[in-house]
């Protein structure tokens, strides 16, 4: 999976230091990932009324 590189604010820093405190995750990254994932979580259950799993697919 490619990375992407996004500066980020002094806000949004906060942000996902408070995530990373909260879900115990060791980097900003992990709860960037997280929060990503979350969102996936909630539009799928939106969409189909069911939870549905996000792995990620390695070839």
């Amino acid at each position: 999976m490619p990375a992407i590189e996004m500066e980020l604010s002094d806000n949004d820093r906060q942000l996902l230091e408070t995530i990373r405190t909260q879900q115990g995750l060791d980097t900003l990254d992990q709860a960037a990932e997280w929060l990503v994932k979350q969102r996936l979580r909630n539009a799928s259950l939106k969409l189909t009324g069911r939870n549905r799993a996000v792995y990620v697919v390695t070839k």
